[in-house]
């Protein structure tokens, strides 16, 4: 489908293809220089197909379909961006109603003059030399982060790359990343999306990008070079590969920007709605998205578009990997969700598939959309009982050891079957939805107001604490609130210990590891400014060391460098005593302390309690990781809300 190029005796042929069973004929419209050219493509079965000479780089493209008269959505006055695009010519105007009635299919008049269309680019880049890193699950730690706002206010990036694919391969930042330790960057929306009419009225903008309009195409506004996105976007992977990281893209399947049927169409809706989209008995979309419709991945056209240009990122663009957006979504079939679904059986045989890293949001807001735990095995799935339930052991005081402890072992309740590892749990404490690590510890309420929904988007139940006082901001002046301060920093740091010691695959937001805010914003979706840019002005240097230090841990310990499941061979659950932990010991809520031995080697001492408590420790000597090699401890006491580790020293 879509475009593409041949040779036939030395010409350059140019082939064009368009699924479409409400078509009952389609024109392919041709433009340089603002001129169109129409040119009446052919039919097999349903592929609408036309071979040509003379296209050249920077023509522009798209479809102008004729429905047949049975009830379905077609208007020929209206240009439909090919799906299998790999460039788009801009982004709409939808600002106003005015601007939005010239893409209803309802509407008369031709809109080619304001319609996205196809581009058509030169694809060619040097690979020589690249090498994909291959990381194993096991030795895996994720980074989330955004193209823009990671480098935007970063003053040692040079100020015509900053929030681009370039800034992101800067040595400057490949270097923060290696130092960090992290080894797989998972990159928010790099498709093309627009924005949301809604935003555009307001005058904001979607920062996350889960707005997506062209699958195939990247997101231009990220590029540096203007003219050249898809080569810096290539320039960019390959420096990452060179320094041995991975590129996961964040993609989005289970909607499009066309949202409701009365709102504006720009692609599948006008060129084969019942086929892209499900309906119910009344023709109605099923909106188990939030977002106005429901791609139908249960079709074998739409199935296939789909792993097509899953397919195009890895072998055109060299990504290691991708994390699925509502992913139950992908395996809705009646449309209720099937584990063993065509799509990821296709997945699974796919070769080309098979050697990358898939990472599923197993929910939607469907019939049955929580789906944790019920993927294939080879997906690693966001496990949000991670998040909370180790939110609440170190931020409520209605904590669990119990819940601890399981989270921490790998979440084997959810995992440890059929086939699963522990890579099958990507934990997280927080992502680009929800509060930032620092407003986790600083906020009890969401502060959405700038969203203009007058505080009434975002989620609800964030598990947080502020300490005592509302807000990121603390005058350190003031006694009392420099020990606010310093009771978030040890917060902080015990939920990063959490986190990065965990068995399962460790996910880290870009900006945790050294304080960043977003001022209580816990969906700043639409925030494209200095609410969501990383705040390097405001580094925090004893946090970034902390998380550092606490990675380079985890790549010592043994059992958390191989996908096993931790059994008494290899971790030992002690109280407070130094003894096994019993019954009681489980069920008493108010402890909140335990010892975790692992491999005989390294000892962490647990207390999410605000006041001290006092460990005794196993037998055999144990020191503090880079304490005093010459003090042995038998005894440890540690502060509250502490995570403390310690290393066993052979006789």
């Amino acid at each position: 489908m879509g475009y593409s190029q041949t040779r036939v005796n030395g010409r350059q042929i140019s082939n064009f293809a368009l699924f479409s069973t409400a078509a009952n004929a389609v024109e392919l419209c041709l433009f340089r220089d603002g001129k169109e050219s129409r040119f009446a493509m052919s039919q097999s079965n349903d592929i609408w197909h036309l071979a040509m000479e003379g296209v050249e780089l920077n023509d522009e493209y798209a479809f102008r379909i004729t429905g047949k008269n049975d009830g379905t959505l077609a208007n020929p006055q209206k240009l439909m961006l090919d799906p299998y695009a790999k460039a788009v010519s801009h982004k709409p105007d939808l600002s106003s109603l005015e601007a939005r009635s010239i893409f209803l299919l309802s509407d008369e008049r031709d809109n080619a003059a304001v319609a996205p269309k196809g581009r058509i680019i030169d694809e060619t880049f040097d690979w020589t030399g690249d090498c994909k890193p291959s990381i194993p699950w096991a030795q895996t730690i994720v980074y989330e982060l955004n193209i823009k706002g990671f480098s935007q206010l970063n003053s040692r990036i040079p100020v015509d790359i900053r929030g681009s694919y370039a800034a992101l391969a800067h040595p400057e930042n490949i270097a923060y990343f290696k130092a960090l330790g992290v080894t797989s960057l998972e990159l928010l929306p790099v498709n093309f999306f627009i924005d949301e009419p809604h935003l555009q009225e307001k005058g904001l903008r979607n920062y996350w990008g889960y707005n997506p309009l062209a699958m195939f195409a990247l997101e231009p506004s990220y590029a540096a070079d203007s003219k050249q996105p898809l080569h810096e976007f290539k320039n960019m992977v390959k420096a990452l590969h060179q320094a041995g990281i991975e590129v996961i893209l964040d993609v989005v399947f289970n909607h499009t920007a066309e949202s409701e049927k009365a709102f504006p169409t720009f692609s599948q809706r006008g060129i084969d709605d019942k086929t892209y989209y499900w309906q119910n008995e009344q023709g109605d979309y099923i909106n188990w998205t939030g977002c106005g419709n429901m791609l139908n991945l249960a079709n074998d056209v739409t199935r296939k578009w789909l792993l097509d240009c899953l397919r195009y990122w890895v072998t055109e663009c060299h990504v290691d990997g991708f994390r699925f957006d509502l992913a139950t979504v992908l395996g809705r079939e009646t449309p209720d969700f099937n584990p063993n679904a065509k799509l990821f059986a296709e997945m699974e045989q796919d070769e080309i598939l098979q050697n990358i890293k898939l990472i599923a949001e197993p929910w939607d807001i469907g019939h049955y959309g929580y789906q944790v735990g019920r993927f294939p095995a080879y997906f690693s799935q966001w496990n949000d009982r991670f998040r909370d339930d180790m939110c609440r052991f170190w931020l409520w005081k209605s904590g669990e050891a119990g819940a601890f402890a399981e989270r921490f072992a790998g979440s084997s309740d959810i995992f440890n079957r059929e086939g699963r590892l522990p890579y099958g749990s990507l934990n997280f404490i927080t992502a680009h939805d929800g509060f930032t690590l620092q407003d986790l510890v600083s906020y009890n309420h969401k502060h959405n107001e700038a969203n203009g929904e007058e505080n009434r988007d975002g989620r609800n139940e964030n598990y947080s604490y502020n300490h005592g006082i509302e807000g990121a901001q603390l005058d350190l002046a003031d006694e009392w609130q420099r020990e606010v301060g310093n009771s978030r920093i040890l917060s902080a740091k015990g939920l990063l210990a959490s986190l990065l010691l965990a068995n399962g695959v460790p996910m880290l937001l870009a900006g945790d590891e050294f304080g960043n805010s977003q001022y209580g914003n816990n969906n700043a979706y639409c925030q494209d400014n200095e609410i969501t840019w990383l705040k390097w002005d405001d580094f925090n240097h004893t946090l970034f060391d902390f998380t550092k230090r606490t990675i380079a841990l985890r790549k010592k310990i043994q059992s958390l460098q191989r996908e096993i499941w931790w059994s008494d061979e290899n971790v030992a659950w002690l109280n407070c005593g130094g003894h096994p932990m019993t019954l009681d010991d489980w069920h008493n809520r108010e402890s909140k302390a335990l010892q975790v031995m692992l491999d005989g080697q390294y000892l962490f001492l647990v207390n999410a309690k605000t006041e001290p408590q006092s460990f005794h420790l196993p037998t055999g000597q144990w020191q503090k990781i880079d304490g005093n090699a010459n003090v042995m401890l038998q005894q440890c006491d540690v502060s509250g809300m502490a995570f403390e580790v310690l290393e066993h020293i052979k006789d």
